[in-house]
């Protein structure tokens, strides 16, 4: 177990550096910063004066190397539009993008799990029809119009919840919550569902296959023949046999939940860094667009770890084959 962990850490180390060295020569193509820092006014000593001191006269390859050493000491280098250490900026927006990814990821394994099951269970039934058909929409639909359609029905027309922001926010030392204030939790409300949406019907939909196709096995059958309960056979047979294929893809959503809270975070103008990141490209600001993947891809690897994990306590064949294999 301590082998396979370590060796999955190296190999997680390793798909870190080449994503970042990656994302980090892209960079040169969406545009100069120089252009957005300098006035109208600026001659050619200025900008070549400016280049030398970012250090953009160097090599893609010599930058990366850079940023990993500063980012190694905890120094993510200085944003070019703000002026501020990146590693500041990003504890600031942070909570907001971990408390909308916490909520939409509960959010979609509760329900996407709840669903699941209940729509194996119950297959034939009307309200079983009526969720699947329903799932279509979170399926079908893209993560901007789901939003656009949440903002115009519950704050538009109906004027239940806000449109926009976070709400009211309460500090504590380092962290900023709107867990613990009525307008954050209403705020809270719409950007979690519209970002959970899809990874629940996801969800949903794979723990519906997969439970029926272990409710078709032989020792299924066994069990029923035996006379043990419904509830018994559904929870404590069939559904911890498919949470196995499910957790990879559980592991997976979680990640997108970050990575692409970015459009929703557009959508409803709310402050985490996904919107940062939006506006970094805007300006250019490379600092700041390198620690944000940078964070994106170790969350990314962390997850997948987590998952791997996590399969050595679901299935017990990994850990019989390990100790074979040893």
């Amino acid at each position: 177990m301590l082998a396979y962990i370590i060796r999955r850490v190296a190999q997680s180390a390793l798909v870190l550096l080449i994503v970042g060295l990656v994302a980090f020569s892209m960079f040169r193509f969406v545009g100069d910063p120089i252009e957005n820092m300098l006035g109208q006014e600026r001659t050619v000593a200025d900008i070549e004066r400016l280049r030398d001191q970012l250090g953009l006269n160097q090599s893609i390859a010599v930058q990366y190397f850079k940023f990993l050493e500063g980012a190694a000491q905890g120094n993510l280098g200085v944003s070019y539009r703000q002026g501020r250490p990146v590693a500041e900026i990003l504890m600031e927006r942070a909570p907001a993008t971990l408390e909308l990814a916490a909520v939409s990821g509960i959010l979609a394994i509760a329900f996407g799990i709840a669903f699941g099951v209940f729509t194996a269970i119950r297959r034939d039934g009307i309200v079983a029809n009526v969720i699947m058909s329903a799932s279509l929409i979170g399926v079908s639909l893209p993560t901007f119009l789901i939003g656009i359609l949440l903002i115009y029905i519950f704050s538009v027309e109906l004027g239940w919840l806000p449109s926009f922001g976070r709400g009211e926010t309460v500090q504590i030392g380092n962290w900023s919550t709107g867990f613990l204030t009525p307008s954050g939790r209403q705020a809270l409300v719409l950007p979690a569902i519209t970002l959970g949406l899809y990874q629940m019907t996801l969800i949903m939909r794979l723990v519906r296959s997969e439970m029926l196709e272990v409710l078709r096995q032989d020792y299924i059958r066994f069990a029923r023949a035996r006379g043990l309960k419904s509830r018994a056979i559904n929870f404590r047979h069939a559904l911890k046999n498919t949470m196995v294929p499910v957790i990879t893809v559980i592991g997976l959503q979680l990640g997108a939940i970050i990575a692409f809270a970015i459009i929703t975070e557009t959508v409803f103008q709310w402050p985490g860094v996904g919107l940062l990141f939006i506006n970094a490209i805007q300006f250019v600001d490379i600092p700041v667009m390198a620690a944000y993947l940078m964070l994106i891809s170790v969350m990314f690897v962390m997850i997948n770890l987590i998952v791997d994990m996590l399969y050595f306590l679901v299935d017990p064949r990994l850990r019989v084959d390990r100790a074979g294999g040893h």
